[in-house]
């Protein structure tokens, strides 16, 4: 650290905190530490009474803690990734629009092994919304070797796709199927279609067509074939998941599917809904459990499948890692550890 007049320090790193006092009104830092100085900032600290002030000088290969933030954030945004800063030495990454966030784990690990690099995210396939903060970058001291940030921008050049990318909800067509014979024949009201119509709502969809069946595995069958044939993206077959002599809705799905990718998941609550695929479509079978309880496995999995996603066994056998929600007395779902 050194010491030279204000008049040239233009271009300079500022060494130390800088206060202002304006009697009644404001005391703080004018100037931060690492700042650099700017032609326009001499008058204002003149004014402050600073005639000289202490300088960082950057060493030739150097750069400052600013420019190392913003190359490391540029080299992790990819899809649907905006910048945000330089302040203070961070830039953040947030989102343009809502969707799933994806998260090259390697590739993240890769870059914090450099030393004096910092990047700390949320986690992958989070939902998230518009302008949400995905992750933040900075360097620990104020200035860094680039040779560091070359190694970290080869890193994310290497990647494909991108180490940060949100990827969109599509506003899919969903058919809704609701089984059990007592909900048929008018024995008890339904509840699942009412939350469902909720459900798809909130995540942008439009509800194609509903449809009431009996624990009838022709007429089970026939529902899900005609909801194909109006153009279903998805078909949502709610009830009969269990594993009850009447329960014949995993059997139609799988009757009807030319790949059943699970019929169970380790997630809890939710574990017995079954996922399969004819072609394009997904047919997603709803366990009760989604009546009463506002985010089930259908949460988690259902977003993916609406950003483009085909999920495989392996996709959802990982959720056994945190499948587990704790039922906190206040839900702040999607930002907690359930289903990450």
């Amino acid at each position: 650290m050194s010491t030279v007049r204000v008049e040239e320090a233009v271009g300079m790193v500022l060494g130390h905190d800088l206060t202002k006092i304006v009697p009644g009104e404001f005391k703080g830092a004018a100037f931060k530490k690492g700042h650099v100085i700017k032609q326009e900032d001499i008058k204002e600290l003149k004014r402050m009474g600073k005639n000289h002030i202490n300088i960082i000088e950057l060493q030739e290969g150097q750069i400052h803690e600013d420019e190392a933030a913003l190359r490391t954030a540029r080299a992790l945004a990819g899809n649907g990734v905006f910048l945000k800063g330089p302040s203070e030495g961070k830039v953040e990454l947030k989102a343009m629009f809502r969707g799933i966030v994806k998260m090259n784990e390697a590739a993240l690990n890769h870059i914090n092994e450099i030393e004096e690099v910092a990047v700390a995210t949320i986690h992958s396939n989070t939902l998230v919304e518009e302008g949400q903060c995905l992750a933040a970058t900075r360097i620990i001291p104020l200035s860094i070797l680039e040779e560091k940030i070359l190694q970290l921008e080869e890193i994310g050049e290497a990647c494909d796709p991108c180490i940060i990318s949100v990827y969109q909800l599509k506003p899919m067509k969903i058919g809704l199927i609701v089984t059990g014979t007592e909900v048929y024949e008018g024995r008890i009201q339904d509840s699942f279609a009412p939350v469902m119509k909720e459900k798809i709502k909130h995540y942008g969809c439009s509800m194609l067509d509903l449809q009431y069946c009996p624990d009838d595995l022709t007429m089970i069958e026939h529902a899900i074939g005609q909801m194909i044939e109006e153009g279903a993206d998805i078909v949502l077959a709610c009830g009969g998941m269990s594993v009850d002599a009447d329960d014949v809705t995993p059997l139609a799905i799988r009757n009807v599917s030319e790949e059943v990718v699970s019929y169970g998941v380790p997630i809890i609550p939710g574990n017995m809904l079954m996922l399969a695929y004819k072609g394009s479509t997904a047919f997603m079978g709803i366990p009760g459990a989604a009546i009463f309880l506002k985010n089930t496995s259908l949460d988690i999995l259902l977003p993916r499948i609406l950003c483009g996603e085909r999920l495989t066994r392996k996709d959802l056998t990982a959720y056994g890692h945190g499948g587990l929600c704790l039922g906190c007395k206040t839900c702040i779902y999607p930002m907690c550890p359930y289903g990450k």
